[in-house]
């Protein structure tokens, strides 16, 4: 899903959240040729009747009007702050990149796609009535939100954003039909200060709700050690019939937003194994999002070009070479030099929970706190 407008959602200049990191990746997606090894196809805006399925009607309006006056901002519903200045045009970049969302969804239910990435979208600190954190209009909620509404009975959700995915559990908080799996920096130390383990859901929905919240200075390890003892067991036990996956690159060591530790070839690793899990638990139904990921050159264009080249059945190995025209796009459009190949240089690995566990360490006391929280709930066992 790709429409040139999306880099119209632009904070302005001082902004962490810079548009480029769009425009990049899709010229890296390009130059790869991974461009001609899917469909790329554009979808019109979100309207309101779709907004409507996760935002309110005022929120809407509001988010109309200071789209036409940025001036007229004055910090209601989250419009017009520091974290989310208004800007000309505002609503309609957002629901455009809201609309990709939506008809990536649309299109893997009724099986015109087996998979669809969006990486503009994931913005998911969006609130039903109010923006947060970067984020105007939350697309991953809307995309399954559209999903339930076409007759899905369980959609799963799984974010791996350094930033607790919140806007998508408070809009699914008490709905059974959708489970969201949040692995995150600790609130303690990172915005937007949600995402305990004890949070588990609403009445009608105990345990659809999964938090695993890591300290800061956590690497691929244990990064990949707390995803692999709680996610597959989750989609194995919930049995969804949509996967939609939130690939944040802020979980990167460079990224100058959050503490955690992670490398690029890490974060590949779990897009690997989110496209294997959709495959084995959800007939291959797979939405794959964007996310945040303020190092916009060195980190961001690579790793979703790994996400769009998982997607596509055309893996890249991470040894390959960034291509020259690709780095001389970078220079023109940043002054900044471009990495050159597409990894780290890591070879992450972790250990099975299965082996075991050391209740002195830091990761493994997360993972228990999520697993002793969550798995009661659903019948599992710790």
């Amino acid at each position: 899903m790709w429409d040139e407008a999306v880099t119209g959602y632009d904070f302005g200049p001082s902004h962490p959240m810079d548009p480029v990191r769009l425009a990049l990746t899709m010229g890296l997606v390009r130059a790869f040729g991974l461009d001609r090894a899917m469909e790329v196809r554009a979808a019109p805006a979100a309207g309101d009747s779709t907004l409507r399925l996760v935002h309110r009607e005022d929120y809407v309006a509001a988010v109309r009007e200071v789209s036409e006056d940025p001036g007229a901002a004055d910090g209601s519903y989250g419009l017009g702050t520091t974290d989310d200045p208004a800007f000309l045009g505002m609503h309609e970049a957002s629901a455009l990149i809201a609309g990709q969302s939506v008809a990536g969804a649309e299109a893997i239910w009724r099986g015109e796609a087996e998979h669809a990435v969006n990486f503009a979208g994931g913005l998911h600190h969006a609130m039903p009535g109010g923006a947060a954190g970067f984020c105007v209009y939350n697309d991953a909620s809307l995309a399954i939100a559209r999903l339930l509404e076409l007759g899905a009975e369980r959609v799963a959700y799984v974010d791996v954003d350094v930033h607790h995915g919140d806007g998508v559990q408070a809009a699914f908080w008490n709905d059974p039909r959708v489970l969201t799996v949040s692995l995150h920096e600790h609130p303690r130390t990172l915005f937007p200060q949600t995402g305990w383990p004890e949070e588990t859901g609403g009445p009608a929905a105990e345990g659809s709700v999964v938090n695993v919240a890591l300290e800061a200075g956590t690497g691929d390890e244990g990064w990949l050690r707390a995803f692999h003892a709680t996610v597959p067991e989750l989609l194995a036990d919930f049995r969804p019939q949509v996967l939609v996956t939130q690939h944040g690159a802020d979980t990167h060591f460079e990224d100058p937003l959050a503490h955690l530790a992670v490398s690029l070839d890490a974060q590949r690793a779990v897009q690997e194994a989110c496209h294997g899990l959709a495959h084995e638990h959800a007939d291959g139904r797979w939405l794959a999002l964007g996310g945040g990921g303020y190092a916009v050159v060195d980190v961001v264009p690579r790793s979703w070009t790994h996400l769009v080249a998982i997607a596509a059945h055309r893996p890249l190995d991470p040894e390959t070479a960034v291509p020259a025209s690709w780095r001389d796009e970078v220079y023109a459009r940043t002054r900044q030099l471009a990495p050159g190949r597409m990894t780290d240089g890591r070879s992450p690995s972790w250990r099975e929970w299965d082996a075991g566990y050391d209740p002195a360490d830091r990761t493994d006391q997360a993972v228990l706190a999520t697993r002793r929280a969550v798995f009661p709930l659903r019948g599992m066992l710790t």
